[in-house]
């Protein structure tokens, strides 16, 4: 498959979904187990990419680094319930800062 199929098959993909969530009735949409996963999904979604980022290497291969150990910093201050902004800086500094002193 060429790239130039993917990206058609993709956009058409995106389409059809798209167009079914105008097709669908109210009633499915308004249930409560559709209600549940539409506001856990994000949720989800955003921790499996923070998983990925966190945890793999560039040829894709598990490695713990500085970054795991910015996320566990990150994680550890939002427990304290420190604002979003000190969460992010923490977890820069504790990466740049082991990044710095060679580990990862």
């Amino acid at each position: 498959m060429t790239l130039w199929t993917t990206v058609l098959l993709a956009s058409g993909l995106a389409f059809t979904l798209k167009f079914l969530g105008y097709v669908v009735p109210h009633q499915v949409l308004d249930g409560v187990i559709v209600s549940r996963v539409t506001a856990m999904l994000p949720v989800a979604l955003l921790s499996a990419l923070v998983a990925v980022q966190t945890f793999t290497a560039t040829g894709g291969a598990l490695t713990v680094d500085a970054r795991a150990a910015g996320l566990a910093v990150a994680v550890t201050a939002l427990l304290l319930r420190a604002p979003f902004l000190v969460v992010v800086i923490l977890a820069a500094a504790t990466t740049a800062s082991l990044r710095a002193l060679g580990w990862g």
